[in-house]
């Protein structure tokens, strides 16, 4: 399995797996590692108040290489499972919006249904609606974007109502892949329930062989790129201990635990040999968002884990938005740089080491078997077959 497409001239080539992790292993066999690619937000544009704020670059038939360039899209084909937060509805007709003070500048996002197809031939395949903005255009945007996201192929978990609280992603060697997402907004799964986070991920990790969960979390902007380690808040808005949800996400039996929220990147850590990522910021947020600074870095995980969940290689790619808000790869490196400096200032027990090409190394053993107080002593693994 090649770590990286091998065309891509704006960031440099990093090794294979077995040299990443610095040890001489038998070759893997077929399904043995799962390429794990995500992102943060996505939202590629509104038709609400009006026209004017959809991207006139995104028509029907334009290839996603011309929008984001062949490079970026790439590195998301290349996922065995490819993941993002999508913001908004994907809802064509009008429908009734969420009521604003201000409904001129009301920030409910309306993007037209078929952009979910352009999500799936990007390669996503994985999809947390647990967010601010699923419910934008009420229970018919949220009917709507599912019944998109469905037809295009694409899983989606993080609401409230029986089905879509969790997803399976069943991949082409019968490996299992489970998703829960959670926010602290209304009509999702809440992040500040973590009996309920307990019981959704212990659920799913008893019948699948890799358990993946998303939040929505965290104070938003530039002054709030740090993992605090308490309750944050964000205009009188309880955003959850991100640290403690996550943790207990790990220890329930949680794999990887993708943030997303605070529209900016922050630390990732390695916490009982899982892979925890605490905001991965904007990815695509077309005229609507604040792009200024950290705002518009988007930071792209690259992630192998083997079929027990347990993380082996990572690298961050850099990426940031152009113009009015889309994605191209970024040469000087700049989400990879504030991520390593966050993740050495944030979590500085797990000894990880950012090189140049965005490539993550940790001592296994060490960074692996951190343990949060009062963390349970061992995770029990069940068949997933049963």
């Amino acid at each position: 399995m090649p770590w990286l497409a091998p065309d891509l001239a704006a960031q440099s080539p990093a090794p294979g797996l077995m040299s990443v992790l610095g040890t001489e292993l038998a070759p893997s066999s077929p399904g043995a590692t799962i390429r794990i690619v995500a992102v943060g937000d996505i939202m590629m544009g509104t038709a609400f108040p009006d026209s004017t704020y959809l991207d006139p670059r995104i028509v029907r038939g334009v290839r996603a290489e011309d929008l984001i360039g062949a490079g970026l899209v790439d590195v998301l084909r290349s996922g065995d499972v490819t993941f993002g937060n999508l913001e908004g509805a994907l809802f064509d007709e009008g429908g009734e919006s969420k009521r604003c003070r201000n409904m001129d500048a009301c920030y409910a996002f309306r993007s037209p249904e078929w952009y979910a197809d352009l999500l799936a031939d990007m390669g996503f395949n994985l999809m947390s609606l647990a967010n601010n903005h699923s419910g934008d255009f009420l229970e018919a945007g949220r009917e709507a974007t599912m019944s998109a996201l469905q037809k295009a192929g694409i899983g989606y978990a993080g609401l409230a109502r029986p089905g879509p609280v969790t997803t399976t992603l069943s991949l082409a060697d019968g490996t299992r892949v489970g998703l829960a997402a959670f926010s602290p907004n209304k009509g999702t799964v809440s992040i500040h329930d973590l009996a309920g986070l307990r019981g959704i991920v212990a659920d799913l990790d008893r019948t699948h062989d890799v358990v993946i969960v998303s939040f929505h979390g965290g104070a938003e902007g530039a002054q709030n790129t740090h993992v605090t380690r308490e309750p944050e808040e964000f205009y009188g808005e309880r955003r959850g201990n991100v640290y403690e949800f996550a943790h207990a996400a790990i220890d329930a039996g949680a794999d990887v635990v993708l943030g997303n929220g605070p529209h900016v990147p922050r630390a990732v850590q390695i916490y009982r040999d899982r892979f925890i990522a605490y905001s991965l910021g904007n990815f695509w947020t077309w005229k609507r968002f604040n792009l200024r600074g950290p705002n518009g870095l988007a930071p792209v995980l690259d992630l192998h884990v083997d079929r027990e969940g347990r993380a082996l290689a990572a690298r961050v790619l850099s990426a940031r938005q152009s113009d009015l808000g889309s994605p191209r790869l970024d040469p000087a490196r700049q989400a990879m740089e504030l991520m390593g400096k966050l993740s050495a200032e944030d979590f500085p027990e797990s000894g990880l080491r950012f090189s140049p090409d965005g490539v993550i190394d940790w001592d296994r053993g060490d960074a692996g078997s951190e343990r949060q107080e009062g963390a349970p002593e061992g995770r029990e693994r069940r068949d997933p077959g049963i």
